[in-house]
C-alpha cells in the first residue's frame, strides 16, 4: 500500500491548515490591522508583510512603484498587470511577482479580492529578479490570507515568522507560467504592436505589417524573434489568448470573446485555449489546472 495521501487526506489537510489560521474573526483583529495601509507593509521592520484590499469590476490602479517586492495574488476576477517591459495576466490560482521600484499598473476584471505579500528585498537572495506569474496551490493560497492577519510587528523565531518563511519556500518553489505578452524596444514595432492590441480582431498577414514600416516580411520575422523571443504568429496568439481572460472573467461568452480576438468560431478558440493552456476556458478561470 502507498504511503502518499489519498485526495480525502490532502483535503482535511488544507482544510485543517486553513482553520488554524483563521481562529481570530476578522472583527477581533486589533485596531492597527484594520487601519494597515501599504505604507505599513513598506514601512514594517520584519522583512514579510501581507495586505488585503478589495477591487471593483473595471478599475485601473494608475502605475506606481514599491520599494519592496509584491507577490500581487487575486481569490477571484482578473488581474492584468503592465510595465514597461508587457503585460502579464493573472487569473485565480496565480500571482504576479514584481519586484522593488518596478513601475506597474493594474486593471481589474470582475471583482478581485487581492491579496499582497511585501518582501524586502534582503528578504532572500534566492527569490526573483523579474516579473513572474507563478502558480498558487491551495496550500500558499491559505498562507497568503493567512499573512493578512498576522500583525506587522511580529515576533521573531514564533509561529508567525514560521507562517512568512512558508510563503517564501513556496514562491521559490512555484511553477512559472507563461502568462507574459512582451513588448518590443524597437519604436516602429512598438507601434505595429500596439495597434494589434488596440483591434485583437483585426486580420492580418506579416506581409501586410511589414509594408506598414517598408520593410520586408523577412525582416519583420527576425524583428519579432530579436525583440520578444517569439515568432509573429506566436506573438500574435499569446497576445489574444491572454487579452481573452479578463473578458472571460467579466462574464463575456465563448462566442463573443472568440470573435472580438480574430476567431471564426468559440470551438476554433476553446481549442486553441486548451491546446496552449491545457484546459478549457472555464477551468482555467476556476483555477482547475
Amino acid at each position: 500500500m502507498g504511503h502518499g495521501l489519498c485526495s480525502v487526506d490532502t483535503a482535511r489537510l488544507l482544510e485543517r491548515f486553513r482553520l488554524s489560521f483563521s481562529r481570530e474573526n476578522d472583527n477581533h483583529r486589533c485596531v492597527m490591522d484594520k487601519l494597515r495601509t501599504v505604507e505599513d507593509c513598506e514601512a514594517a521592520l520584519r522583512p514579510v508583510a501581507a495586505f488585503a484590499s478589495d477591487h471593483p469590476d473595471g478599475e485601473h490602479i494608475a502605475p506606481h512603484r514599491h520599494a519592496r517586492a509584491q507577490l500581487i495574488h487575486t481569490l477571484g476576477g482578473v488581474m492584468t498587470v503592465t510595465s514597461p517591459e508587457g503585460g502579464w495576466i493573472v487569473p485565480p490560482g496565480r500571482a504576479v511577482w514584481m519586484p522593488p521600484q518596478c513601475d506597474h499598473a493594474i486593471r481589474i476584471a470582475g471583482d478581485v479580492p487581492m491579496r499582497t505579500v511585501f518582501v524586502r528585498e534582503d528578504a532572500r537572495p534566492s527569490l526573483p529578479r523579474q516579473c513572474e506569474v507563478m502558480e498558487v496551490s491551495p496550500f500558499l493560497r491559505e498562507a497568503i490570507v493567512a499573512a493578512t492577519r498576522i500583525p506587522l510587528d511580529y515576533a521573531a523565531g514564533g509561529r508567525d515568522e514560521r507562517v512568512m518563511d512558508l510563503i517564501l519556500d513556496e514562491i521559490e518553489a512555484a511553477p512559472r507560467l507563461h502568462l507574459h505578452v512582451p513588448m518590443p524596444r524597437d519604436p516602429r514595432l512598438a507601434r505595429l504592436c500596439q495597434k494589434l492590441i488596440a483591434e485583437p480582431a483585426r486580420p492580418v498577414t506579416l506581409e501586410e505589417l511589414a509594408r506598414e514600416i517598408h520593410v520586408s516580411s523577412r525582416t519583420l520575422a527576425r524583428m519579432f524573434h530579436r525583440e520578444l523571443g517569439l515568432s509573429f504568429g506566436d506573438w500574435l496568439r499569446r497576445m489574444r489568448l491572454l487579452l481573452s481572460l479578463p473578458r472571460l472573467a467579466a462574464g463575456a461568452s465563448v462566442l463573443s470573446v472568440a470573435l472580438e480576438h480574430g476567431y471564426d468560431s468559440p470551438s476554433a478558440f476553446a481549442a486553441m485555449f486548451r491546446r496552449t493552456m491545457g484546459v478549457s476556458p472555464k477551468a482555467y478561470l476556476e483555477g482547475r489546472l
